[in-house]
């Protein structure tokens, strides 16, 4: 009995695997990202609980954030681990970096695996999928003055 073989099984094969190895999986989940709408109106809500808002990026500072700087520095790493380390681990800490896009962004990803290693029971990134212009400032939420 002579085995038959399937060169489009063998190519669908191929193409499944080159997609799983060279696609970037995130650190983070679609639940961690926070709207930017929703993390204007907690600023704008003087009632609301506030989460940790911290710049990660060389871009502008949001309403009531604290800026760290590019996170892709080793030293802006550091500083952020120093801050972190006097946070209690359950509240929740927004990062954002806002430069680029996301999948061209060298900041988010070391400053997310940074509160997944230390911890952080909600951390949150702030989804500028754009950049913080497009996605923040041009909605008119509120920047620092």
């Amino acid at each position: 009995m002579r085995k038959q073989f399937y060169p489009g099984a063998v190519f669908s094969f191929l193409l499944l695997l080159s997609i799983n190895l060279f696609s970037q999986t995130e650190p983070w989940t679609t639940e961690q990202l926070m709207e930017p709408q929703n993390l204007a109106t907690l600023i704008n809500d003087s009632l609301a609980s506030k989460p940790l808002i911290i710049n990660i990026g060389p871009a502008g500072s949001i309403k009531g954030s604290i800026k760290i700087g590019p996170t892709n520095d080793r030293d802006n790493l550091d500083k952020l681990k120093n801050l972190l380390s006097k946070e209690d681990k359950n509240r929740t800490v927004v990062i954002y970096c806002g430069c680029c896009p996301f999948k061209n962004c060298p900041n988010i990803r070391p400053a997310f695996l940074l509160l997944q290693k230390m911890k952080f029971t909600d951390p949150k990134l702030l989804n500028l999928s754009n950049n913080l212009k497009i996605d923040w400032i041009n909605h008119q939420y509120p920047m620092a003055n």
